[in-house]
């Protein structure tokens, strides 16, 4: 059975993408079939697979405005067993179809209706979604089955987590109620860095039983070069550098998610 999980924060460059790409590479290095969704304008996503934007024909905008069927825009990746359905810029555009008179109703539900058609082929199909909270946002919240929450080790790390967490609960209320919070990522942290132990602290304070744990451990993901670098290169930091601090916590986190699939 698949499970859809969502990568949420409103704020940009807490590590969303980070964690899209690397989580689903290790499931899919698990044996697992898995769809990244990249439902972000800026198609990071896309990108870090060494997928050039330029060279995309349909992509998930086509898929939403309903001239291409997701099966169709669907890519093979250079992980086997993981696909992506690409984004690009244009994808920023979708707001205005979402709020013309015409397409207003059922809107929250239309990613979850693209899923639908090819839900039953992947174990996971995981979604990269804007910093923002926004229609996209929604939209890939009201598809899921679960979200997680990166937030990044640094000063504001926590600003607009109540925002996201009352957007959550409202949208299983209403909309979703199969939606939970699968967990807090913490992301970018550094052992020598005092706000960012800082941060953590208050993390584990206020939210213990949300965050990741793997053998009674946090999962924590460090601030890393090679996690920072590997996008650049196209490639998953399993295929740059397995060996890193970055890839292990990323290779913790699927582990953790397969573990209670």
């Amino acid at each position: 059975m698949c499970e859809i999980i969502t990568i949420a924060n409103q704020k940009g460059g807490v590590g969303k993408t980070t964690t899209t790409v690397n989580l689903a590479a290790f499931l899919a290095s698990a044996n697992k079939k898995v769809l990244v969704i990249d439902y972000d304008p800026q198609a990071n996503a896309t990108t870090s697979f060494g997928i050039r934007r330029n060279k995309v024909e349909f992509d998930i905008y086509h898929v939403l405005t309903g001239s291409k069927k997701l099966s169709e825009i669907i890519l093979k990746t250079d992980i086997p067993l993981l696909d992506i359905a690409p984004s690009n810029i244009g994808l920023a555009g979708i707001e205005k179809e979402f709020y013309n008179k015409n397409n207003a109703k059922g809107r929250e539900l239309l990613l979850s209706k693209k899923i639908s058609e090819v839900k039953d082929l992947y174990d996971f199909i995981v979604i990269d979604s804007p910093p923002a909270l926004g229609s996209l946002t929604v939209n890939a919240l009201v598809a899921a089955d679960s979200v997680i929450i990166p937030i990044q080790c640094e000063f504001f790390a926590l600003e607009g987590l109540a925002q996201l967490l009352n957007t959550i609960r409202i949208l299983k209320d209403t909309i979703n109620p199969r939606l939970s919070i699968k967990g807090f990522l913490p992301t970018m942290y550094s052992g020598q860095n005092n706000l960012s132990r800082q941060v953590f602290e208050e993390l584990t304070q206020h939210f213990s039983k949300e965050l990741f744990k793997d053998e009674n451990e946090f999962i924590i993901v460090p601030r890393s070069v090679k996690l920072a670098e590997s996008p650049s290169f196209g490639k998953p930091i399993l295929l740059y550098d397995i060996r890193s601090n970055g890839s292990i916590a990323y290779e913790n986190l699927a582990r953790v998610i397969l573990q209670g699939a």
